[in-house]
């Protein structure tokens, strides 16, 4: 399989989250007012700007005023208490076809989805086959549209649906699989959806055939066709890569994807996975080369140009990011929500608020799994500085209610949000005044 896009589920850099936020937090502020909110019960205050920024507020403290515990008080003998769950191994096999019942052109990704929350799971055999036990998915490398841990501390249970269903090494429970579902992934293609509810280990793992449709209007490709006129040593050299990268072995995969490049110099899928490959080992000149070539050898492949996005992004290199970025969302705009995130980031810190809003709209229509939620954040404050506060706050409070209970970025909107509500109030008593004296 390439490594693009879901795969890359599997591949893209951990750091493409976290490193969008901070340089998010670096140049952007809200509007300023001439009044300083006051602090409010059990919400720190904040200073304009550096939105976001990690560290800023400090470590969020672990007593929480005015919560009720979700559990059952035990001072009640007669009470009777929950039972344990109990992990077991649940098995899942079938296969993925495309609409003329063919297998797949690539490897695909199995994702079980729980609540709307991606997690892979395994990948397709050259026959579009799988096998695999629930959760057991260590040689799965998550990216972070799937981990949170970039932007939001950690993934402890309760949070999207990853309680008790989340990776685990020794089954999962029945009941954690209500609200999941098995699909496969494969960008510029959209999936059925097998349903988990009910599902006991005991069960046929067989859950039958998953369909692939291609969907419209979908430029850009995952699988380059310069793969097709590849020799022989150059796809034999690939696909050991790509073995040797699903199991993390990046230096050996590294020396396998040169191997395909050196046989074939126009292999853009090969260049685009030596990349990832150098990006993982933290070979950034090395790896930024790789993308670049992979482009050169066939412009329609997405996957390179949204990590040169994230390149630029890094680098606050606002012009080339936005650029990059716009490039991937016109090629592909349905499977990479990271890049409307990336361009509405670029956008925002070169003051084009028209341009951030729209991206960061388009952004969240296409993140149907809600894999960043953070352009909500980005949204907020294009309309903060664009004077529209009632849609800032609207924005602001979205973001807040995908955030867990020990987010870094809970004290920053809500001290955001608290400026925007002054705003309002400080709009208002003019308004009124002008009203009152009218009616004099």
């Amino acid at each position: 399989m390439t490594f693009s896009s879901m795969t890359l589920s599997g591949i893209v850099i951990q750091a493409m989250r976290c490193a969008a936020a901070a340089v998010l937090c670096a140049a952007i502020s809200l509007p300023q007012t001439q009044t300083t909110p006051a602090p409010t019960t059990g919400t720190p205050t904040t200073t304009p700007g550096n939105v976001g920024t990690p560290g800023s507020t400090g470590t969020p403290g672990t007593s929480r005023p005015g919560t009720t515990s979700p559990f059952p008080s035990t001072t009640n003998p007669t009470q009777q208490q929950p039972q344990m769950e109990i992990n077991r191994p649940i098995f899942i096999s079938g296969k993925v076809v495309m609409e003329d019942g063919t297998p797949p052109p690539e490897s695909v990704t199995i994702e079980r989805v729980c609540n709307g929350n991606p997690r892979p799971e395994a990948y397709t055999d050259s026959r579009g086959r799988f096998h695999f036990q629930l959760g057991e998915n260590q040689h799965m490398m998550a990216d972070a549209s799937v981990s949170r841990a970039g932007d939001f501390g950690n993934e402890r249970g309760g949070f999207g649906g990853f309680g008790g269903a989340g990776g685990n090494s020794r089954g999962v429970s029945e009941r954690s699989l209500m609200g999941c579902e098995i699909r496969a992934s494969l960008p510029g293609h959209r999936s059925e959806a097998v349903n988990l509810a009910n599902r006991r280990s005991m069960d046929n793992p067989d859950i039958g055939t998953i369909i692939l449709r291609r969907l419209g209007n979908v430029e850009g490709l995952t699988l380059s066709a310069t793969a097709a006129m590849a020799p022989k040593d150059a796809k034999k050299a690939y696909e050991k890569g790509r073995d040797l990268m699903r199991k993390q072995k990046l230096a050996d995969a590294q020396k396998e994807f040169e191997k395909a490049v050196a046989a074939y110099p126009k292999y853009a899928n090969a260049w685009s996975d030596l990349g990832i490959a150098l990006e993982q080992q933290k070979q950034i000149e090395p790896a930024r080369r790789a993308y670049e070539q992979a482009i050169v050898s066939d412009p329609k492949l997405v996957l390179p140009h949204v990590q040169l996005a994230l390149f630029f992004l890094r680098e606050k290199n606002w012009k080339d990011c936005a650029a990059e970025s716009e490039r991937a969302m016109k090629l592909n705009p349905f499977d990479y929500p990271q890049a409307f995130y990336f361009n509405s980031v670029a956008n925002l810190n070169m003051q084009n608020l028209d341009a951030a809003e729209k991206s960061a709209r388009d952004g969240i229509k296409s993140d149907t799994q809600n894999r960043y939620p953070k352009m909500r954040h980005v949204l907020g404050i294009a309309l903060a500085q664009k004077n529209d506060v009632s849609g800032a706050m609207e924005h602001m409070k979205g973001y807040l209610s995908k955030l867990p209970f020990d987010s870094p970025d809970i004290h920053v909107v809500k001290g955001q949000i608290t400026q925007l509500e002054n705003m309002a109030k400080a709009a208002v008593t003019p308004a009124a005044s002008a009203a009152q004296q009218q009616q004099q």
